[in-house]
């Protein structure tokens, strides 16, 4: 099934140091861009993450320091990778709660400023554990009765997302999703946007949910003492909560999130 878009969209899959948002960094990055009229771009890269690749890492995606050490950096490629993306919707297999989160960190550690609140986001992870609740391997084997072979490459595991995503699209058409609220509907249309909407989790104003929206939409605090209060009334009540939030380690996006309610809720 071709894709319906309104932007291209870029399936992305990282390898990675380890899957902490903060601390740890890219050693390979895949992308492919399914363009508007149907035509694809292929990308891939490794990247010398500039910090020992740990073992247990390797053994896993088959990356050691020794594949990366003549490698460009992240900050090297990282304008090249903004252009590609440009203008682009993204889409990944739990690239909601990782890929996404990571590579902005990469952006932004890079000085390279990349807009991602105006982009949409569909996680094929997300709807298959909605729908099936299985693994990537998983996925395509039941939706595109094929076995990855390769599982843990990126660029394999970007073109099985990109097939299992079209298959989702072929099997799940007019098939009823209720959710956890009795709500009944029929959200797998090839449609971006509303596929973006059913793969989130949560309502993030930050990719990793430690701020979110809640139900009449005021961005709250998701973790912590402050957990379900407004950010503004925290920053209003205790002023040194915000210094505390910079200085520790949290994602610089949550931080940058955190400074932009700050100065808005400053020029009210």
């Amino acid at each position: 099934m071709k894709l319906h878009l309104k932007n291209a969209l870029v399936f992305l899959d990282l390898e990675t140091t380890g899957i902490n948002i903060v601390t740890d960094r890219i050693v390979e990055i895949a992308l492919i861009k399914v363009n508007i009229d149907g035509t694809e771009e292929e990308k891939l890269l490794r990247i010398n993450p500039e910090q020992p690749i740990p073992i247990e890492a390797s053994l896993i995606h088959g990356i050691y320091d020794e594949d990366v050490k003549d490698a460009p950096t992240f900050k090297e490629v990282a304008k090249n990778l903004a252009k590609f993306m440009e203008g682009c919707d993204l889409a990944g297999f739990n690239s909601n709660r990782f890929d996404i989160p990571l590579l902005a960190e990469e952006f932004l550690r890079a000085e390279v400023d990349v807009d991602f609140k105006k982009r949409k986001f569909i996680d094929v992870q997300a709807i298959f554990h909605k729908m099936e609740k299985r693994t990537l391997a998983a996925a395509y084997k039941f939706y595109c009765n094929q076995e990855l072979t390769d599982a843990h490459s990126a660029m394999a595991d970007t073109k099985a997302t990109y097939e299992v995503l079209k298959s989702q699209l072929d099997k799940y058409k007019g098939v009823e999703y209720e959710d956890a609220k009795g709500k009944k509907s029929t959200p797998i249309e090839n449609d971006v946007e509303k596929l973006s909407e059913f793969s989130s989790y949560d309502r993030n104003v930050d990719f990793v949910g430690r701020i979110v929206y809640d139900e009449k939409g005021v961005e709250v605090f998701n973790f912590g003492k402050n957990k379900g209060v407004p950010v503004e009334q925290v920053l209003q009540e205790q002023p040194g909560y915000f210094g505390w939030i910079l200085n520790s380690e949290f994602p610089l996006y949550t931080k940058k999130v955190l400074t932009q309610l700050k100065l808005r809720m400053m020029s009210k």
